[in-house]
Protein backbone atom coordinates (compact mmCIF):
# COMPACT_ATOMS: atom_id res chain seq x y z
CA UNK A 1 0.00 0.00 0.00
CA UNK A 2 2.98 2.21 0.73
CA UNK A 3 4.62 2.41 -2.48
CA UNK A 4 1.81 1.74 -4.21
CA UNK A 5 0.01 5.10 -3.70
CA UNK A 6 2.80 7.08 -2.90
CA UNK A 7 4.40 6.72 -6.41
CA UNK A 8 1.17 6.32 -8.17
CA UNK A 9 0.63 10.21 -6.39
CA UNK A 10 4.23 10.94 -7.75
CA UNK A 11 3.41 9.88 -11.40
CA UNK A 12 0.41 11.95 -11.42
CA UNK A 13 1.21 15.00 -9.69
CA UNK A 14 4.82 15.15 -9.05
CA UNK A 15 7.32 15.81 -6.11
CA UNK A 16 6.73 19.55 -6.66
CA UNK A 17 5.71 20.56 -3.36
CA UNK A 18 4.01 23.74 -4.13
CA UNK A 19 1.33 21.56 -6.74
CA UNK A 20 1.51 18.92 -4.18
CA UNK A 21 0.51 21.23 -1.73
CA UNK A 22 -2.50 23.13 -4.15
CA UNK A 23 -3.77 19.13 -4.80
CA UNK A 24 -3.84 18.48 -1.32
CA UNK A 25 -5.34 21.54 -0.51
CA UNK A 26 -8.39 20.27 -3.48
CA UNK A 27 -8.54 16.92 -2.28
CA UNK A 28 -9.40 18.08 1.65
CA UNK A 29 -11.62 20.83 -0.04
CA UNK A 30 -13.50 18.12 -1.69
CA UNK A 31 -13.83 15.78 0.71
CA UNK A 32 -15.39 18.64 3.00
CA UNK A 33 -18.11 19.07 -0.11
CA UNK A 34 -18.82 15.39 0.42
CA UNK A 35 -19.50 15.64 4.12
CA UNK A 36 -21.91 18.81 3.55
CA UNK A 37 -23.37 17.10 0.88
CA UNK A 38 -24.48 13.65 2.54
CA UNK A 39 -27.05 15.79 3.94
CA UNK A 40 -29.13 15.38 0.15
CA UNK A 41 -28.95 11.42 0.61
CA UNK A 42 -28.49 11.94 5.03
CA UNK A 43 -31.39 14.18 5.82
CA UNK A 44 -31.85 13.02 9.33
CA UNK A 45 -28.45 12.27 11.13
CA UNK A 46 -28.75 11.75 14.65
CA UNK A 47 -27.56 13.30 17.91
CA UNK A 48 -25.44 10.00 18.70
CA UNK A 49 -24.51 9.13 15.08
CA UNK A 50 -23.07 12.82 14.82
CA UNK A 51 -21.32 12.67 18.07
CA UNK A 52 -19.55 9.48 17.11
CA UNK A 53 -18.20 10.45 13.67
CA UNK A 54 -17.02 13.87 14.72
CA UNK A 55 -15.73 12.02 17.73
CA UNK A 56 -13.56 10.01 14.87
CA UNK A 57 -12.96 13.12 13.08
CA UNK A 58 -11.19 14.17 16.74
CA UNK A 59 -9.07 11.31 16.73
CA UNK A 60 -8.06 11.45 13.43
CA UNK A 61 -6.91 14.87 14.11
CA UNK A 62 -5.25 14.04 18.01
CA UNK A 63 -2.98 11.40 16.30
CA UNK A 64 -2.34 13.65 13.58
CA UNK A 65 -0.85 16.20 15.31
CA UNK A 66 1.43 14.08 17.07
CA UNK A 67 2.53 11.90 14.16
CA UNK A 68 2.68 13.79 10.95
CA UNK A 69 3.76 17.17 13.04
CA UNK A 70 5.07 17.65 16.36
CA UNK A 71 7.15 13.73 16.38
CA UNK A 72 8.83 14.87 12.89
CA UNK A 73 8.75 18.75 13.62
CA UNK A 74 11.09 17.39 16.70
CA UNK A 75 13.18 14.42 15.35
CA UNK A 76 13.43 15.07 11.14
CA UNK A 77 13.79 19.00 11.21
CA UNK A 78 15.29 20.18 14.43
CA UNK A 79 17.57 17.78 15.48
CA UNK A 80 15.88 16.95 18.27
CA UNK A 81 15.81 20.17 19.10
CA UNK A 82 12.06 20.46 20.76
CA UNK A 83 11.85 24.21 21.33
CA UNK A 84 11.01 25.61 17.96
CA UNK A 85 8.18 23.00 17.15
CA UNK A 86 6.93 23.46 20.76
CA UNK A 87 6.84 27.17 20.55
CA UNK A 88 5.02 26.46 17.01
CA UNK A 89 2.52 24.22 19.31
CA UNK A 90 2.04 27.42 21.65
CA UNK A 91 1.40 30.05 18.90
CA UNK A 92 -0.65 28.06 17.26
CA UNK A 93 -3.19 27.49 20.57
CA UNK A 94 -3.08 31.30 20.98
CA UNK A 95 -3.97 32.09 17.55
CA UNK A 96 -6.96 29.99 17.55
CA UNK A 97 -8.13 31.05 21.21
CA UNK A 98 -7.72 34.78 19.74
CA UNK A 99 -10.04 33.70 16.73
CA UNK A 100 -12.59 32.45 18.74
CA UNK A 101 -12.96 35.26 20.44
CA UNK A 102 -13.18 37.79 18.37
CA UNK A 103 -15.55 34.79 16.54
CA UNK A 104 -18.17 33.93 18.72
CA UNK A 105 -19.06 30.35 19.45
CA UNK A 106 -22.09 29.20 17.60
CA UNK A 107 -22.70 25.29 18.00
CA UNK A 108 -25.52 24.65 16.32
CA UNK A 109 -24.14 21.03 14.80
CA UNK A 110 -27.43 18.92 15.27
CA UNK A 111 -29.43 20.96 18.02
CA UNK A 112 -29.79 24.78 17.01
CA UNK A 113 -28.19 24.99 20.63
CA UNK A 114 -25.76 28.09 20.89
CA UNK A 115 -23.24 27.75 23.37
CA UNK A 116 -21.54 31.03 23.62
CA UNK A 117 -20.37 33.89 26.30
CA UNK A 118 -21.93 36.92 24.41
CA UNK A 119 -25.25 38.32 25.15
CA UNK A 120 -28.11 37.34 24.06
CA UNK A 121 -30.14 39.05 21.51
CA UNK A 122 -33.38 41.38 22.73
CA UNK A 123 -36.72 40.12 22.22
CA UNK A 124 -36.80 42.36 19.27
CA UNK A 125 -34.80 40.37 17.15
CA UNK A 126 -36.91 38.44 15.05
CA UNK A 127 -35.96 34.61 15.45
CA UNK A 128 -35.15 33.82 11.88
CA UNK A 129 -32.59 36.66 12.11
CA UNK A 130 -31.20 35.14 14.98
CA UNK A 131 -30.78 31.98 13.26
CA UNK A 132 -29.15 33.18 10.25
CA UNK A 133 -26.55 35.13 12.52
CA UNK A 134 -26.26 31.83 14.36
CA UNK A 135 -25.38 30.31 10.93
CA UNK A 136 -23.17 33.05 10.04
CA UNK A 137 -21.22 32.51 13.13
CA UNK A 138 -21.13 29.10 12.88
CA UNK A 139 -19.29 28.96 8.97
CA UNK A 140 -16.94 31.71 10.31
CA UNK A 141 -16.49 29.58 13.11
CA UNK A 142 -15.65 26.74 11.05
CA UNK A 143 -14.16 28.14 8.66
CA UNK A 144 -11.58 29.56 11.23
CA UNK A 145 -10.69 25.97 12.44
CA UNK A 146 -10.61 25.00 8.77
CA UNK A 147 -7.45 27.22 8.37
CA UNK A 148 -4.89 25.35 10.55
CA UNK A 149 -5.72 21.60 8.59
CA UNK A 150 -5.10 23.47 5.54
CA UNK A 151 -2.04 25.06 6.37
CA UNK A 152 -1.03 21.32 7.98
CA UNK A 153 -1.51 19.48 4.76
CA UNK A 154 0.74 22.45 2.69
CA UNK A 155 3.09 22.32 5.56
CA UNK A 156 3.03 18.53 4.98
CA UNK A 157 4.18 18.75 1.40
CA UNK A 158 6.16 21.54 1.73
CA UNK A 159 8.61 19.52 4.40
CA UNK A 160 8.49 16.66 2.08
CA UNK A 161 10.28 19.00 -0.63
CA UNK A 162 10.34 16.92 -2.89
CA UNK A 163 11.73 13.81 -1.72
CA UNK A 164 9.79 10.52 -2.69
CA UNK A 165 10.94 9.11 0.64
CA UNK A 166 9.09 11.44 2.44
CA UNK A 167 6.37 11.56 0.66
CA UNK A 168 4.08 9.13 2.49
CA UNK A 169 3.96 11.43 5.39
CA UNK A 170 2.68 14.25 3.63
CA UNK A 171 -0.37 11.97 2.04
CA UNK A 172 -1.18 10.06 5.33
CA UNK A 173 -1.46 14.09 6.92
CA UNK A 174 -3.84 14.85 3.58
CA UNK A 175 -5.83 11.44 4.22
CA UNK A 176 -6.59 11.83 7.76
CA UNK A 177 -7.47 15.78 7.28
CA UNK A 178 -9.59 14.76 4.65
CA UNK A 179 -11.27 12.12 6.27
CA UNK A 180 -12.06 13.95 9.48
CA UNK A 181 -13.73 16.81 6.44
CA UNK A 182 -16.51 14.41 5.93
CA UNK A 183 -18.18 14.78 9.15
CA UNK A 184 -17.02 18.53 9.74
CA UNK A 185 -18.57 19.47 6.44
CA UNK A 186 -22.02 17.24 7.47
CA UNK A 187 -22.43 19.34 10.46
CA UNK A 188 -21.75 22.42 8.72
CA UNK A 189 -24.68 21.38 6.75
CA UNK A 190 -26.85 19.92 9.59
CA UNK A 191 -26.45 23.16 11.36
CA UNK A 192 -28.03 25.43 8.37
CA UNK A 193 -31.08 23.26 8.38
CA UNK A 194 -31.71 23.32 11.86
CA UNK A 195 -31.68 27.24 11.65
CA UNK A 196 -34.38 27.03 9.59
CA UNK A 197 -32.46 27.11 5.82
CA UNK A 198 -34.49 23.93 4.47
CA UNK A 199 -33.39 24.39 1.31
CA UNK A 200 -30.34 21.41 0.82
CA UNK A 201 -28.79 23.26 -1.93
CA UNK A 202 -28.06 26.22 0.53
CA UNK A 203 -26.80 23.63 3.33
CA UNK A 204 -24.57 22.26 1.34
CA UNK A 205 -22.81 25.89 -0.30
CA UNK A 206 -22.47 26.78 3.78
CA UNK A 207 -20.59 23.30 4.05
CA UNK A 208 -18.28 24.01 0.82
CA UNK A 209 -18.04 27.73 1.88
CA UNK A 210 -16.36 26.27 5.50
CA UNK A 211 -13.71 24.26 3.55
CA UNK A 212 -12.31 26.43 0.64
CA UNK A 213 -9.83 28.12 3.05
CA UNK A 214 -7.85 25.27 3.21
CA UNK A 215 -7.01 25.16 -0.35
CA UNK A 216 -4.99 28.68 -0.50
CA UNK A 217 -3.62 28.24 2.97
CA UNK A 218 -2.45 24.74 1.63
CA UNK A 219 -0.67 26.14 -1.16
CA UNK A 220 0.57 29.05 1.62
CA UNK A 221 1.80 25.83 3.78
CA UNK A 222 3.96 24.79 1.11
CA UNK A 223 5.56 27.94 -0.27
CA UNK A 224 5.99 28.77 3.05
CA UNK A 225 8.36 26.18 4.14
CA UNK A 226 9.65 25.64 0.70
CA UNK A 227 10.97 29.02 0.76
CA UNK A 228 12.01 29.34 4.58
CA UNK A 229 13.08 26.02 5.67
CA UNK A 230 14.00 27.40 8.92
CA UNK A 231 10.23 28.09 9.70
CA UNK A 232 9.20 24.54 9.22
CA UNK A 233 9.81 23.05 12.47
CA UNK A 234 7.31 26.54 14.15
CA UNK A 235 5.30 26.02 11.03
CA UNK A 236 4.82 22.29 12.00
CA UNK A 237 4.35 23.00 15.71
CA UNK A 238 1.88 26.05 14.46
CA UNK A 239 -0.61 23.31 12.80
CA UNK A 240 -0.53 20.84 15.39
CA UNK A 241 -1.23 23.38 18.16
CA UNK A 242 -4.19 24.77 16.28
CA UNK A 243 -5.91 21.05 15.68
CA UNK A 244 -5.36 20.01 19.38
CA UNK A 245 -6.95 23.66 20.01
CA UNK A 246 -9.92 22.62 18.08
CA UNK A 247 -10.12 19.31 19.09
CA UNK A 248 -9.96 20.22 23.08
CA UNK A 249 -12.16 23.36 23.05
CA UNK A 250 -14.78 22.03 20.37
CA UNK A 251 -14.98 18.72 19.07
CA UNK A 252 -14.82 16.76 22.28
CA UNK A 253 -16.86 19.64 24.54
CA UNK A 254 -19.57 19.54 21.94
CA UNK A 255 -19.90 15.41 21.63
CA UNK A 256 -20.09 15.37 25.24
CA UNK A 257 -22.97 17.35 26.01
CA UNK A 258 -25.76 14.90 24.45
CA UNK A 259 -25.45 11.92 26.88
CA UNK A 260 -23.42 9.99 24.28
CA UNK A 261 -19.97 10.45 25.81
CA UNK A 262 -19.08 6.83 24.99
CA UNK A 263 -20.01 6.53 21.34
CA UNK A 264 -18.27 9.59 21.06
CA UNK A 265 -15.14 8.20 22.51
CA UNK A 266 -15.21 5.37 20.95
CA UNK A 267 -15.23 7.27 17.83
CA UNK A 268 -12.21 8.89 18.80
CA UNK A 269 -10.09 5.37 19.85
CA UNK A 270 -11.28 4.43 16.01
CA UNK A 271 -10.02 7.78 14.39
CA UNK A 272 -6.77 7.57 16.51
CA UNK A 273 -6.25 3.93 14.86
CA UNK A 274 -7.21 5.28 11.55
CA UNK A 275 -4.83 7.75 11.67
CA UNK A 276 -1.73 5.63 13.15
CA UNK A 277 -2.37 2.72 10.12
CA UNK A 278 -2.44 5.87 7.76
CA UNK A 279 0.82 6.91 8.96
CA UNK A 280 2.46 3.55 9.28
CA UNK A 281 1.74 2.40 6.17
CA UNK A 282 2.17 5.56 4.08
CA UNK A 283 5.08 6.47 5.61
CA UNK A 284 7.06 3.78 7.87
Amino acid sequence: MQSGFVEWFADIVGTDPLLAGLVGGVVIATLNLLGASLVLVWRNPSQQAMDTALGGAAGVMLAAAFTSLIIPGIEEYSAGNPVPTLIGVGLGALFLDQGDRLVPHAHYLLTGSRRTDAAEPSESVPVVDERLAGVVLFVLAITLHNMPEGLAVGVGFGAAGGDPARLGSALSLMLAIGIQNIPEGLAVSVAAINAGLDRRAYAVFAGVRAGVVEIPLAVLGAVAVSFVEPLLPYAMGFAAGAMLFVISDEIIPETHTSGHERVATLGLMVGVIVMLYLDISLAG
